[in-house]
């Protein structure tokens, strides 16, 4: 079901949400948090409502998308338009569409604040270019996790810098979340005898896909030796070497493959799962946990700066 509502105000699409509630059952009980979305247009909306609906089978909400206030025609006042889906057009959450029209978002926590689940996280979102500083941001001066994605943004390097140099607990990149596989697999190699220590590492992939510089950085700051970003003509991250005394441990991925190959010395090859991970496993995995993310803190801020990474180079 979808209701649009024009000239409206925040206090008004409450109550009409409680009147669907009271009309339709327990429509929109169980919800866990509120996911606010700040979307640069309408298109980025749409996927953004299509991928929360997905993401809301294990993580119900109440959605909420604000939408970049419209600049005012001549002789109108400021208003609010807005959108409201239930049922099937929302998945197992329900949506809020805010469009503010001629000064009417001017302040965008103002707008959100009357629709916001009491007692219960809040999460904002930005699905292309975030802010610079997202802590500082009206939504996010509000919101106990704050979720960006340098893969969307025109320049991914200029994105993870600002983020870098911006960073607040609570601050998370779909980028970071993408090598969860990685982190685990190799991790589970060195754990391996011979634990000899890693002499050298070589990350391969992108050039500009920020989950490179991040798996780098995060190796670099572990394992404490030197690192070397080779960019390549692929997709995101096609491979990892990990140089030791004893031999080398290889993780190779093939463009366009979701299969990697794991070699060490003296063990036959292993073949391990290794897809690339769309925005949507991406943020069904930042939705589990809603305390800070310290590793991502400590890649960003310091292991980064430490690598020299590209990002950093921008």
């Amino acid at each position: 079901m979808i209701i649009n509502l024009r000239g409206t105000t925040s206090a008004k699409i409450g109550s009409r949400l409680v009147s669907l509630r009271e009309e339709g059952g327990a429509v929109a009980l169980g919800r866990v948090l509120t996911l606010v979305v700040l979307a640069a247009d309408d298109a980025t909306a749409e996927r953004a409502i299509r991928t929360s609906n997905d993401v809301s089978r294990e993580h119900p909400s109440r959605v909420i998308v604000v939408l970049p206030d419209e600049p005012p025609a001549e002789g109108t006042q400021p208003r609010l338009d807005a959108q409201i889906r239930v049922g099937g057009d929302a998945g197992a959450s329900e949506v809020i569409v805010l469009r503010p029209r001629g000064g009417g978002g001017s302040t965008p926590d103002t707008l959100v604040m009357p629709l916001l689940l009491p007692d219960a996280p809040i999460v904002a979102w930005w699905p292309t270019d975030p802010p610079a500083a997202p802590s500082q941001h009206p939504i996010g001066l509000m919101a106990q996790r704050r979720i960006t994605d340098s893969t969307l943004c025109p320049d991914p390097a200029k994105a993870l810098t600002a983020l870098a140099q911006n960073y607040s607990p609570g601050d998370s990149d779909l980028a970071w979340a993408g090598l969860t596989l990685w982190r685990s697999i190799l991790a589970a190699a060195l754990d391996e005898p011979p634990l000899d220590p890693v002499t050298a590492v070589t990350v391969s992939g992108s050039p500009v896909h920020p989950s490179v510089d991040l798996l780098a950085a995060w190796l670099g700051l572990r394992l404490g030796c030197p690192v070397e970003i080779r960019g390549e003509g692929h997709d995101a991250i096609s491979g990892v070497v990990l140089e030791r005394a004893s031999g080398p441990i290889s993780l190779q991925r093939p463009q366009g493959s979701a299969v990697a190959a794991l070699s060490r010395p003296g063990r036959p090859d292993q073949y391990v799962n290794l897809p690339i991970r769309d925005v949507r496993n991406g943020l069904m995995e930042e939705l589990r946990r809603l305390d800070p993310d310290v590793t991502y803190g400590q890649v960003l801020t310091e292991g980064l700066a430490l690598l020299g990474a590209p990002a950093l180079q921008a």
